[in-house]
């Protein structure tokens, strides 16, 4: 199995991408707010959190596995 670490900020990245690309998808499916400005939003937040994963994914996949302690 492959282990590999993160830091504190960069997991902090990970989470406001997967949180803003949620919050995108949801502005798209809901109907509470007026139609124009709710896509605008929902559209702005979802191509922002896609495009802010691929670099952190790239980044994440890049590490170095972590050494492995010998128990």
């Amino acid at each position: 199995m492959i282990t590999r670490n993160i830091s504190l900020p960069e997991l902090g990245l990970v989470a406001s991408t997967r949180a803003a690309l949620g919050a995108g998808i949801a502005l798209l499916l809901g109907e509470r707010l007026d139609s124009k400005p709710r896509r605008a939003v929902g559209w702005t937040l979802l191509a922002v959190g896609a495009l802010t994963t691929i670099p952190l994914l790239a980044e994440v996949l890049h590490h170095k596995p972590a050494p492995e302690v010998a128990s």
